[in-house]
């Protein structure tokens, strides 16, 4: 049964591909028992409509010397949301960040490699004109590291809604 556009084989095959990225095609059509031509067709309209973003590889951030991550709520004025976005995808230690509502203008995930160097990242950040303060928690653990897989199986049907 199809929902949002997913059946279980297009479940299978995203499923596959982040299991096994290193595999071709042509080895995981094998895997599903169809053929290379209709995995490629699945794959072309699940990019197209936006489902698929990206092909590269996970990469982990503590790996990479920056061990520490915190969550950061800016408060902004609200004019000046645009530029201060731009800003804030020039540092590259901000891994991402969201308009959110409630306390605060915009979340930010920032990965360090110390409080200290978390910290620099955030000062950088408050001497941008139109931003005001900011809170931050530092991350201790992850308990449910990034993730889409256990999303994408509930919608193509390869799980049940909520387990």
């Amino acid at each position: 049964m199809a929902r949002q556009g997913l059946d279980r084989l297009d479940g299978r095959m995203l499923r596959l591909l982040r299991e096994r990225p290193r595999d071709g095609l042509l080895e995981i059509a094998r895997q599903l028992g169809v053929a290379r031509g209709t995995l490629q067709a699945r794959l072309d309209r699940l990019a197209g409509a936006g489902v698929v973003t990206g092909y590269g590889p996970d990469v982990d951030v503590a790996a990479l010397g920056h061990e520490v991550q915190a969550f950061t709520t800016f408060e902004v004025d609200q004019p000046a949301r645009a530029a201060i976005a731009t800003r804030l995808r020039a540092v590259p230690q901000i891994l991402e960040a969201h308009v959110v509502t409630g306390p605060g203008d915009i979340w930010c995930r920032i990965a360090g490699t110390s409080n200290q160097h978390v910290q620099e990242v955030i000062d950088h950040v408050l001497a941008v004109p139109g931003v005001r303060r900011s809170t931050t928690v530092i991350a201790l653990s992850a308990v449910v590291p990034p993730r889409v897989q256990p999303l994408v199986d509930e919608v193509s049907g390869l799980s049940e809604p909520g387990g």
